[in-house]
């Protein structure tokens, strides 16, 4: 998450203000730690942003998914797009539901594989 800290750090402002210490991820992109960081601020567990007050949160959470998505956009690389977004979309009901575990769960077929692509395991998504 160190590329991610220092990002946020860059940028200044109320963000920068709520980092707490560098946490490990094992993320295999920024645009992935950026949205994960963003998800477990919405969830109230983040691993980065930890200083920062509920309303703060929530909306730091928002920037960070923009962030993630804006990244991969960027890159061209829409299969991993419409791959985050099914995390996201898992994640978001994992949490409607109060089940803060499974929206963790919800990361785990998320993988980048060797071609530096990233893609659910299995084809469908599942």
């Amino acid at each position: 998450m160190s590329e991610l800290r220092d990002l946020l750090a860059a940028d200044g402002g109320l963000v920068a203000g709520a980092l707490g210490p560098d946490a490990a991820d094992d993320s295999p992109s920024l645009a992935i730690a950026a949205v994960r960081e963003g998800q477990r601020l919405h969830a109230g567990t983040p691993r980065l942003v930890t200083e920062a007050e509920p309303d703060l949160a929530l909306l730091a959470g928002d920037r960070l998914y923009a962030l993630g998505l804006e990244r991969l956009a960027a890159s061209g690389d829409l299969a991993a797009v419409a791959a985050l977004a099914e995390v996201i979309s898992r994640c978001a009901q994992a949490l409607a539901d109060g089940d803060i575990a499974g929206a963790e769960a919800a990361w785990e077929p998320l993988v980048r594989s060797q071609d530096g692509t990233v893609d659910l395991r299995g084809s469908d998504g599942a």
